[in-house]
């Protein structure tokens, strides 16, 4: 093959520069470009894959004018907002991915208070901190083992301002969440539920998994079958200062809590006999698969393994326009709670 233009081409010296890359094009789509490709083998794609995950850093701000549930009547959440402290950007936030290998310890929770413990930067003596050096660290690193194909999601800080400092770690994620009211609506009108709800506060390591269980089933203790394969939660948090009306709510177990307002309110953990482990944060967990009811036999959500342990002050307790004193809770635990969802 030769570079050379056919002669009907070299008779028209002006179709020169035009035929030039057409004849080169061809040229190189005629070559044997596959000869430079193979495929990769499991061995070879193991030195690809599962060696870095993603970092993603976000800033946002939410609105949601109305959100509704229909089914004979209508659920609607009213002017929600979620944002930074006053309205402003919620940001300094970094999510961390990475599909696990097997063995693999990820970073999870407090780990990055152990690493600083680990390195000499806070002290180990504090009892929280010796908690975590100890919970966190799992052969030589710190954080979690997770299994194979597990999908492990991380929320932390960017900027987590002076590593000597805790208080700095704790508040390094502000948040602010507003909604004007929680509505039922049917066809003998409506009923306003909660309404102008304010919660400031501070988001803690929170941890999303997505066990790669396969088809594996576990039974729970009152007989639900689950799947091995589950989205795990777990999140510490604070709020500092809160406020609504909880206008129409009958709360079964503990009582009805209609036209009551509630201001200066807070929930953390930093009293009581169980804040080991917590630095003074509120801590939720819960398991989410599918699941199938020994009760009902019915499949559908299961929502098991449920924790929320707290401290809750509300320093202004309102029952119609007249405050009653304050009210709080210590060691506010709910536990061995499991839920099955499903339609009819």
């Amino acid at each position: 093959m030769t570079n050379e233009l056919p002669r009907s081409a070299k008779r028209c010296t002006r179709c020169q520069p035009r035929l030039w890359p057409v004849a080169a094009a061809a040229v190189m789509v005629s070559l044997p470009v596959s000869a430079d490709f193979r495929p990769l083998d499991d061995r070879d794609m193991g030195h690809i894959t599962g060696q870095a995950g993603v970092t993603i850093e976000l800033e946002t701000k939410l609105d949601i004018g109305r959100l509704s549930w229909r089914d004979e009547g209508t659920l609607s959440v009213n002017d929600l907002s979620l944002s930074g402290h006053d309205g402003s950007v919620l940001d300094n936030l970094q999510i961390t991915l990475d599909i696990a290998g097997e063995g693999e310890v990820l970073e999870h929770g407090f780990s990055e208070i152990a690493r600083r413990a680990n390195a000499g930067v806070l002290d180990a003596s504090d009892p929280d901190i010796a908690d975590a050096l100890a919970r966190y660290s799992v052969a030589g690193e710190f954080g979690k083992q997770f299994n194979s194909g597990d999908l492990v999601i991380h929320l932390g800080a960017v900027n987590t301002g002076d590593p000597t400092s805790l208080d700095d770690y704790l508040k390094a994620i502000d948040f602010q969440l507003e909604v004007g009211s929680l509505q039922t609506e049917g066809s003998g009108g409506s009923t306003t539920m909660f309404s102008d709800v304010l919660l400031k506060g501070y988001v803690g390591p929170t941890d999303l998994v997505i066990r790669n269980g396969g088809d594996a089933t576990r039974t729970l203790s009152n007989g639900t079958v689950v799947s091995g394969s589950e989205l795990q939660l777990d999140t510490h948090f604070e709020v500092a200062d809160g406020s609504l009306n909880w206008d129409v709510a009958d709360l079964i177990f503990i009582f009805n809590f209609a036209a009551v307002g509630i201001e200066g309110l807070q929930i953390h953990n930093r009293r009581g006999d169980d804040t080991l482990g917590h630095f003074g944060m509120a801590h939720a967990t819960a398991r989410l698969s599918r699941g199938t009811s020994a009760v009902s036999g019915k499949e559908g959500l299961s929502i098991h393994n449920v924790e929320f342990r707290a401290d809750i002050d509300m320093p202004v307790f309102r029952i119609g326009p007249e405050s009653i004193g304050s009210v709080s809770f210590t060691d506010f635990a709910i536990t061995d709670t499991t839920l099955m969802v499903y339609g009819h």
